[in-house]
């Protein structure tokens, strides 16, 4: 069953040891992914699935990542000192997959131990207080918009019928564009874009977020959207209502979020 539903950043600049000058500035979406991990902690999840970006994954398909242990470091950012392990979901990965290619959606499985910072960040802040919860991360593809959606809902049947208690979560930072510091400079598609997000985010306006331009979308270099339609998909008719936590982009990429509460 679903226990818990939420929409995280994931941005390296969260953690203290990685940003140690400045982590004042960003206060704000920490203190929102502490509230957030409280939340999470009392669903009492079994299982975090998680949607995010890996670094090799195929266009024309959706990964599921099954490594058992997955490991999670930093080193790349310079932290040498970061060291976790989490344990996978077999049971629930193996059922997901034979029911979504049963719907003629392309998935492919892979054993991926090194956790990305897409997953790595937003982890250490939700499972502060859940030392034995497994995940189960799952990445976009090049797909179109409406097939991530439809990929949510496809997933959705194993999540709800599973025995376990499962929360999940769409990672991702959002538009990079935010100023002229922001690592993809700046464009003034990215605020209107984070901006049109969190309104339909909150709004669970899925008809609205898959209308958005694709144009604007490439200006902002974003890198939340395609995960929140999966998450969009996985809850379609359920009846939910969102609040956003906070937003806020002090380094030029939207940091966002989210709790979505059945």
């Amino acid at each position: 069953m679903i226990v818990f539903a939420g929409i995280v950043p994931c941005s390296p600049l969260l953690l203290p040891s990685i940003n140690p000058e400045h982590i004042h500035k960003i206060e704000k979406t920490r203190e929102a992914l502490k509230n957030l991990s409280e939340e999470l902690f009392a669903a009492k999840p079994d299982t975090i699935v998680i949607f995010c970006e890996h670094t090799n994954t195929p266009d024309d398909a959706f990964t599921i990542n099954v490594s058992d242990p997955y490991h999670a470091g930093l080193t790349q950012f310079g932290d040498l000192g970061y060291n976790k392990t989490y344990g996978t979901d077999f049971m629930l990965a193996d059922g997901a997959q034979r029911n979504i290619r049963h719907t003629g959606y392309s998935v492919t499985l892979e054993t991926e131990k090194e956790l990305p910072f897409t997953a790595t960040i937003p982890l250490s802040f939700l499972t502060e207080h859940l030392p034995n919860v497994r995940i189960l991360p799952i990445a976009p593809s090049k797909k179109t918009p409406k097939e991530h959606f439809d990929f949510g809902t496809a997933l959705r049947e194993s999540l709800l019928n599973s025995p376990k208690r499962i929360a999940v979560i769409a990672a991702g930072d959002g538009s990079h564009t935010r100023s002229t510091e922001a690592p993809g400079g700046f464009h003034e598609d990215g605020k209107k874009l984070d901006e049109l997000l969190s309104t339909l985010i909150k709004q669970k306006n899925t008809a609205g977020l898959l209308q958005i331009n694709p144009e604007m979308l490439k200006n902002a270099q974003d890198a939340l959207y395609r995960q929140v339609l999966m998450l969009f998909g996985v809850l379609e008719s359920m009846p939910v209502t969102c609040e956003i936590l906070s937003e806020e982009a002090p380094f030029g990429v939207g940091e966002l979020v989210a709790e979505l509460r059945f």
